[in-house]
């Protein structure tokens, strides 16, 4: 099962969100939260898979909440996908830098909505190319690379060019149909990528494959 917990503080937001995750067999809502403190705490008490996490909620915003989440190691398991009305609000780019794991907007379409709770839950990337290179514009004088990365020297070849497939936006299955492997390799490969670089997660593998130029072609 999936577990995932709803952060809005519209409560017909949350009511909707509910209602679409649990039509899915393998989803789980085990807690909603109106607050950043509420979710906070929820997280802490339930540790789900996935947050869907609103930016604008009182006590404590999503960015204050996705900061707090993303900084305690015990709730790495944890992958926060930002919904917002506005594609690249300012919030969002925070979020990204915060420990994000992507972002939707409020109006996408139900089906997309129900992959991307899938594909943050196994650890990929929720930032198409088009949108990171957006976002890596908005933000040129201000993302810098997670903490604990210096340079790529502890990588392999292989494992570069699967970090440029990354930043790409391809998911672990993508990968291994490019590169000739197997699924699991693929997923070796981009772990090891993780631990090397101190990497929380893809979307930060995001940023260093943007950052040391092995995504060309904006």
């Amino acid at each position: 099962m999936i577990r995932v917990i709803i952060a809005d503080d519209q409560q017909l937001i949350r009511a909707g969100f509910r209602a679409l995750l649990d039509s899915e067999p393998d989803f789980e809502v085990v807690a909603e939260a109106a607050t950043g403190a509420e979710v906070v705490e929820q997280v802490t008490r339930h540790r789900p898979d996935v947050v869907l996490m609103d930016i604008r909620m009182p006590g404590g915003d999503g960015l204050w909440a996705t900061e707090r989440i993303a900084a305690d190691p015990a709730l790495a398991g944890t992958h926060i996908v930002i919904v917002t009305t506005f594609e690249l609000d300012d919030y969002v780019a925070q979020a990204i830098r915060a420990g994000a794991s992507g972002f939707l907007v409020k109006d996408t379409e139900p089906t997309e909505l129900i992959r991307a709770v899938r594909v943050a839950a196994a650890g990929d990337a929720l930032l198409s190319p088009g949108v990171t290179r957006r976002l890596l514009e908005r933000l040129e004088s201000g993302l810098r690379a997670p903490r604990g990365h210096t340079s790529l020297e502890s990588l392999t070849v292989r494992e570069r060019e699967v970090l440029g497939l990354v930043g790409r936006g391809l998911t672990n299955t993508e990968i291994a149909v490019r590169l000739f492997l197997s699924p699991l390799t693929a997923k070796t490969h981009v772990s090891r990528i993780m631990s090397k670089l101190a990497a929380r997660d893809r979307v930060q593998l995001v940023i260093v494959a943007y950052e040391e130029g092995l995504v060309g072609g904006w």
